[in-house]
């Protein structure tokens, strides 16, 4: 597994415009929020639903946010992590 890209959240701000875009190619979305961890197919899931669970509430896309291949994890849940990256 590579780590193709990972962005500083609390750097660079993702606002609901930019997640379309930066999701293009995306086939998985695995969002965490608290303890809930919800995965999302960009394909087949409403862009608000997606928005909804992955901006935080300033607004922003959460963080950390990572992306793996296709797959995107973000926000922080130690067992989606342990999951994916051992």
């Amino acid at each position: 597994m590579t780590v193709r890209e990972t962005v500083d959240a609390k750097k660079t701000r993702f606002g609901k415009s930019e997640l379309k875009a930066l999701f293009a190619d995306a086939t998985k979305l695995v969002v965490a929020k608290g303890k809930k961890v919800r995965e999302f197919d960009p394909a087949k899931d409403s862009a608000a639903d997606i928005a909804a669970a992955a901006l935080g509430p300033s607004g922003n896309l959460r963080a950390p946010a990572i992306r793996a291949g296709k797959t995107w994890y973000i926000g922080f849940n130690e067992d989606a992590y342990a999951q994916r990256f051992g």
